[in-house]
């Protein structure tokens, strides 16, 4: 590990510019390295890791996107499990492997932690104790203090548990606390400082805050035990240049000042306060114009306001949440402190003095440069406006009318005049560029990456037209839909006129870029992160147009759009995001408005498609058309079947919930779950017939007919949906899963594949799997997800099959679907070596086959076990025409293609067997199946044996035949040649 992290120090990462030759350098080393007394050493941790550790934490990433839509949430920058499985899989034999993850984590060395998280391997060496001492005792250069400030901070980004073990770890905070954020200090000039010891230190804030976002209960003892109000009140009472330090230092000191308190109100905690502080919020409202106004705007300043901003959204927002009821379950009830002490009449002066700031800033709109430095300010802006609108409606002593007049003043004073701006549309057409979705090359993984220490870089840093980039439209674009969504919410007669955003000619070719078929970016930490923000604004705009829906009509190009972006988002959101895949799920995917198909001739646009492609055989009567009509009408059954099997775990939905919906009380950590994967799977509208599959398999009584039917009906009817209107929805499941899926149907029980509805469905899906372009994709030969083998899955599918079946003709056909020549042989081995007893029960007509009998006769089989096989099932009857019409045909056919080849490249054992096949079949006393053999000519459907017959043999073939067959006797004389066959 020490080879390879300060090579990447060595790299262009951020270095400090301590050496390990300064005499703090050599203490440092001498107390992680030389051997001690008091703390277990290894020999692995040394220097150079202090600098390159703190290069991971990507501070400007994360800092300046703290004012976003729900900026300070962030993931665990830890490694997922399957990064270490897949490492494991790499670097160690399988013996090795099974030895390494018997014992207990906290069981095994430091140096085999670190191989798969080094924050873990760090924490294992007893780092933090002697972090503290250097810092307690040894009092370094500023140089490695600050180094060990940000490797503290990544200590804490790791983790809910790494954040406990700094906050835990003895005398370590307090010495922060009280070396790095006195509240008194001797006044420091410009120029290097020889000390940071008693100085004020913005990494010091920085840590506490990191430290605060990981849980609410940390937050809280922070506040309690170490006198941060104090410090709070000190570093934000006077303005940064008031403070007797550095320009920069003091900028960015009260930036992070405001940030912390900001963390704290996320969770109603910090309240008090506000009381204290009022006065100098007001005053650094007032001063915010002054300060847009200088040429160009200064970046420090900028994050400063926006984060001055986050602080009195959160309380504003906790002021709305005073008026929540308590909540009568005692789990929740333990989450919930003592009520905000922030009222709405506290807060609700602060709007007229945020108000002008936006339309200040937005004046810069026209101009890219300008508006590019004001940085986060109008996204912080927006969303202190959204906070206190959704505050204000929530008030309930207050007159409606007096919010509903004031959004009628926003709207058409500011809002609606923004909509009709070039500049506005300039943004909405940066979207494509900026996306991750759009452009995953825009935020490659960095080459030299460690998959053990996670960290946010990517190839060539963040360019501007990236979503994290300096030029990127995703913050301002969400926070105005989030704005627009409230005011919708609130004020239903502004919904058609806000709603106009989303004709942007810009969103509409993202939307349509992020449907358009292609590989998703890579999950890695910055893809995640970055994905999350770009989800969001999808999410507001789908929200929005939902609202227009159920007000006004929907042009259908558009309302297709939409519900595309839906089902796509629904399946690509991540750890975090549970409650907006629940209300995707409630309001967008389900929507009837959403599918314009139902009303614009949809359903018999789908029965004339099938007419063209599988002929006028089908009774109109339980067509397609009139099965997506059903589907239609039954969307709210739907909908209730899919809550029920794509239902998230119920603690993580209620933290996501009282995230999204300023339930600050309620707000368990600002850190999210890690996101090993999305949050449903890529083929979640098959789950409840899966789930059905799973309760039969795990119940020996089987599952509820009435329930079972019910709920395959539903999932059907959807699916049969998708397939039909939204095909885009299912292109990241395969089509072979697809068919696995659909014989879990039949695998539930023996009942539930012969009710009316089911039937219908299935026959309906199975067609779509047949069409050609279909057909072409279709590879049962490659791992499918859920399924360990779909050989396997066959010959239990068989098993069934020849057990409760009793010939039904759609279990048939699905039987025979796996059988074409183009799928693995092994599968016509199962059924042909296995369960011959099946071909009994396969009496499907072949006019209701639902390929072409080609699909099974060419190329001709090859395989000589099978062929074998064949002419056994013949000659003793296990097939038979009238028993397994489709099946007798193939076998025919590729008895005669083997039996007159003549192919020079044959081996002698394949030469040997067709002669003597040929013999045994000259041999036949079955005179119809001799015929058959000998004169077959080519398939044909339409005729009742499948095939047309040579009236007489071509010569080349009689000449081959009575070469063979000279001497030998005819119509079964020798009938004891084939009765090992019996």
């Amino acid at each position: 590990m020490v080879e390879a992290l300060p090579g990447r120090a060595e790299n262009g990462m951020e270095v400090s510019p301590s050496s390990p030759k300064s005499p703090e350098a050599q203490s440092l080393t001498f107390f992680l390295v030389g051997p001690s007394t008091h703390y277990s050493c290894t020999h692995f941790l040394a220097f150079p890791l202090l600098p390159t550790l703190s290069s991971f934490l990507w501070k400007e990433l994360l800092d300046s996107t703290f004012s976003w839509y729900h900026g300070a949430l962030v993931f665990p920058l830890m490694p997922s499990q399957q990064d270490k499985e897949d490492e494991d899989e790499d670097e160690e034999p399988s013996g090795e492997k099974a030895k390494k993850k018997s014992p207990e984590e906290g069981n095994r060395p430091p140096s085999d932690l670190a191989r798969h998280d080094v924050i873990k391997g760090l924490l294992a060496t007893n780092l933090l104790p002697r972090l503290r001492y250097v810092l307690e005792v040894t009092c370094p250069g500023p140089s490695v203090v600050l180094d060990i400030l940000a490797v503290l901070i990544r200590l804490a980004r790791h983790s809910l548990e790494s954040a406990t073990r700094v906050l835990e770890c003895p005398r370590l905070i307090e010495t922060v606390v009280r070396e790095f954020l006195p509240t008194s200090w001797s006044p420091i000039g410009i120029g290097p400082t020889p000390s940071l010891h008693k100085v004020p230190c913005a990494a010091a804030m920085k840590l506490l805050r990191v430290l605060a976002s990981a849980g609410r209960n940390i937050a809280s003892r922070l506040l309690s035990s170490f006198d941060l109000r104090s410090c709070l009140c000190r570093f934000i009472a006077e303005a940064p240049q008031e403070l007797t330090l550095p320009p920069e230092e003091a900028e960015m000191l009260n930036t992070e000042a405001f940030r912390l308190w900001a963390v704290a109100a996320s969770y109603g905690q910090g309240g008090d306060l506000y009381r204290e502080l009022y006065p100098v919020l007001i005053g650094a409202l007032q001063v915010i114009p002054k300060e847009l106004s200088f040429q160009p705007p200064q970046p420090l300043s900028m994050q400063r306001i926006a984060s001055l901003l986050t602080v009195l959204t959160q309380l504003t927002l906790a002021a709305s949440s005073t008026t929540c009821k308590p909540s009568s379950d005692s789990a929740k009830a333990s989450l919930l402190d003592t009520p905000s002490l922030v009222t709405w009449t506290q807060v609700s002066g602060l709007q007229p003095l945020v108000e002008p700031c936006l339309r200040q800033t937005l004046k810069l709109l026209p101009r890219p440069e300008m508006w590019s430095a004001l940085g986060p300010v109008p996204t912080a802006c927006l969303l202190f406006l959204d906070a206190y609108y959704q505050a204000w409606s929530r008030q309930p002593d207050l007159c409606p009318e007096d919010w509903l007049q004031d959004t009628e003043r926003l709207s058409e004073e500011l809002l609606l005049p923004l909509l009709s701006q070039p500049a506005l549309g300039s943004l909405w057409d940066s979207l494509g560029r900026c996306s991750l979705l759009c452009n995953p090359q825009s935020c490659a993984p960095a080459p030299e990456a460690l998959r053990s220490l996670v960290s946010l870089g990517c190839t060539g840093g963040c360019p501007p037209l990236s979503l994290a980039g300096s030029a990127s439209p995703f913050p301002v674009l969400t926070s105005l839909l989030c704005l627009f969504n409230t005011l919708a919410r609130i004020h239903k007669g502004l919904c058609g006129q806000l709603a106009t955003v989303l004709a942007a000619p810009g969103l509409q070719n993202y939307f349509l870029q992020c449907l358009a078929p292609g590989a998703a970016p890579p999950l890695t930490a910055f893809s995640a992160w970055a994905l999350r923000h770009e989800y969001h604004l999808q999410y507001l705009a789908l929200i929005l147009a939902q609202r227009a829906a159920t007000l006004q009509p929907v042009p259908a190009t558009s309302a297709a759009l939409h519900h595309g972006v839906a089902l796509a988002l629904l399946s690509r959101l991540l750890p975090g995001s549970e409650h907006l895949a629940h209300e995707l799920l409630l309001s967008c995917v389900f929507r009837l408005e959403f599918l314009p198909e139902r009303a614009a001739g949809g359903p018999e646009a789908a029965d004339f498609s099938d007419q063209l492609s599988l002929g006028s055989s089908r009774d109109p009567g339980c067509g397609r058309g009139v099965l997506l009509a059903q589907a239609c009408q039954d969307l709210p059954s739907i909908r209730s079947c899919y809550l029920t099997h794509c239902s998230l775990a119920q603690p993580s939905l209620k933290a996501s919930q009282a995230l999204y919906r300023g339930e600050l009380q309620q707000i368990p950590a600002l850190l999210l779950p890690l996101p090993k994967e999305p949050l449903l799977p890529t083929d979640w509208p098959f789950l409840p017939l899966v789930h059905l599959y799973h309760q039969a398999s795990d119940a020996p009584s089987g599952v509820p007919t009435a329930d079972a039917v019910g709920t395959a009906m539903r999932a059907l009817q959807w699916v049969l949906v998708l397939e039909s209107w939204r095909p885009q929805a299912l292109w990241a499941v395969p089509p072979a899963a697809r068919l696995a899926r659909l014989m879990c149907v039949f695998l539930v029980d023996s009942e539930l594949f012969r009710e009316t509805p089911i039937q219908g469905l299935v026959a309906a899906l199975l067609a779509r799997l047949c069409q050609p372009e279909v057909l072409q994709k279709l590879n049962l030969d490659c791992p499918l997800p859920g399924l360990a083998s779909f050989p396997d899955l066959y010959a239990n599918f068989l098993e069934h099959f020849e057990a409760v079946s009793f010939g039904d003709h759609l279990f048939g056909a699905v039987v025979l679907f796996p059988l074409q020549r183009r799928f693995s042989v092994n599968l016509r081995l199962t059924l042909f070596g296995e369960h011959v007893g099946a071909l009994r029960a396969l009496g499907l007509p072949l006019t209701q086959l639902p390929v072409s009998l080609e699909c099974y006769t060419e190329p001709p089989e090859d395989n000589l076990a099978l062929l074998q096989l064949y002419f056994r099932a013949l000659v003793t009857s296990a097939l038979r025409p009238h028993w397994c019409p489709v099946l007798y045909a193939v076998t025919v056919a590729h008895i005669n293609s083997f039996i007159f080849s003549q192919d020079p490249k044959s081996s002698d054992e394949v030469k040997a067997a067709r002669r003597s096949m040929l013999q045994k079949t000259w041999l036949l006393a079955d005179e119809g199946l001799r015929q058959h053999l000998l004169h077959y000519k080519l398939p044909n459907s339409t005729l009742p044996e499948g095939f047309e017959l040579y009236p007489q043999l071509p010569s080349l073939r009689q000449q081959y035949l009575q070469r063979l067959t000279s001497g030998m006797p005819q119509n079964g004389v020798l009938e004891t040649e084939y009765s090992c066959y019996g």
